[in-house]
């Protein structure tokens, strides 16, 4: 980010901190929010940022520093003055588990306190039953954490990304919907304690992907946007004044069921821009696609340019309906696939929606996601952090539904 960028989004920041001694911990978290969105800050910023005093702003540095959570980066030079020592997340001070429960597969990581992705696990299923959960879990700890260098101990936190009611979707799916119906009655977080016995958080899969885009990615500085992650199925999260928006449920951005009607096949979004509608057009050509990021997928040619035209025409009337409710500032779009198939589809949805009725509706920035596949079990390690260490408008005064345990 730019100086000029930062300064000024730095002078806009919507949320203040206090002098006050009492609300400590609350301007600890601010400081601590606004060094993880800008990657670095100096104690003149987080004065200029928050209001604080420079007293209260030297105070919040150094006990971030003494407990582990912040380091310094060498000093700014050649300007008037003492040279100013810019802060960044200490990488080391934390490591979380995230897993994703997925309708095709499972994914598995430990992230540090900076986000980064230091090991990773992933098994394909037909379909996931609670059994095979526990047992992947179970399978996937100790490589994981002797690929991390790290022990079971120094994990503070386990996040579960899954979709809401597994139960449902099973003809789309040709699961048997008897074995899917265990899920009605498991409490997976429970289940997860005989694995992990430290703090367990659950939450959908889509909020979680949504929350990994926010806390890493690159548009974190946006205040309010649409993300879309296109997996097996589609989902994906809210983003207003600047924090996830889970909804009073834990549903929000729940896009599958939006209508759509100019398109042969069916009346939802998810009837179009999913990859379980791919892989019904493989299968009729006796082909079969690979959810990987580094696969070749050009090999799916014509099937494919065929697949991204419908996912972006059905994505831009989606938009727009989106559009009509909030007024969001950017669309960020990312899913199970690899980065070019991913830029494609941007590229085209910017197309679209050049050829949509917009009127009463403001355009919005199209973006790329970041993360791809890892996205949900990134944003599930994540729960923690967001939870802990940063400032949500949205929840400032309501305790979060995401925590099970």
């Amino acid at each position: 980010m730019h100086r000029g960028n930062k300064d000024e989004h730095l002078r806009s920041t919507p949320i203040k901190g206090s002098n006050q001694i009492t609300v400590g911990s609350f301007n600890e978290r601010l400081v601590l929010h606004l060094v993880r969105r800008y990657g670095t800050l100096t104690k003149a910023e987080a004065t200029r940022a928050t209001g604080l005093s420079p007293n209260a702003a030297s105070m919040i540095f150094k006990a971030l520093e003494t407990d582990n959570l912040l380091l310094r980066c060498d000093p700014i030079r050649g300007r008037v003055g003492q040279p100013s020592i810019p802060m960044r997340i200490n990488p080391a001070a934390r490591h979380y588990l995230g897993l994703k429960i997925g309708r095709r597969s499972f994914g598995m990581v430990v992230i540090d306190f900076s986000g980064n992705v230091v090991a990773r696990r992933q098994g394909r299923h037909d379909y996931p039953t609670p059994e095979s959960t526990i047992d992947f879990v179970k399978s996937a700890m100790r490589p994981l954490l002797r690929s991390a260098k790290i022990y079971k101990d120094d994990i503070s936190g386990l996040g579960v990304a899954m979709p809401w009611e597994l139960w449902h979707w099973t003809k789309e799916l040709g699961v048997p919907s008897d074995v899917m119906d265990e899920w009605r009655y498991v409490d997976i977080g429970a289940e997860l304690t005989q694995v992990f016995s430290g703090p367990i958080s659950v939450e959908n899969d889509g909020t979680a992907a949504c929350r990994a885009e926010l806390v890493f990615g690159a548009h974190n500085t946006l205040e309010d946007f649409i993300y879309l992650f296109v997996g097996t199925f589609i989902g994906g999260g809210v983003v207003l004044n600047g924090g996830v928006f889970t909804g009073s449920r834990g549903n929000s951005g729940g896009f599958g069921p939006l209508r759509i009607t100019d398109e042969p096949g069916g009346q939802r979004l998810v009837d179009h821009a999913s990859l379980i509608v791919l892989e019904r057009q493989l299968d009729d050509a006796k082909r079969k696609i690979v959810q990987d990021e580094n696969s070749d997928w050009e090999a799916l040619e014509p099937l494919l340019s065929e697949w991204i035209s419908r996912v972006a025409r059905s994505l831009a009337q989606a938009i727009v309906s989106s559009l009509a409710v909030i007024d969001f500032e950017a669309v960020v779009i990312d899913g199970a696939f690899p980065r070019c198939v991913r830029s494609r589809i941007v590229a085209q949805l910017c197309e679209e929606l050049g050829r949509q009725d917009l009127q009463g509706v403001l355009r919005p920035e199209i973006l790329e996601g970041q993360f791809g596949d890892v996205s949900r079990a990134l944003g599930a390690a994540a729960f923690r952090i967001a939870s802990e260490f940063m400032i949500d408008q949205n929840t400032l005064m309501r305790e979060s539904p995401g925590i099970a345990s």
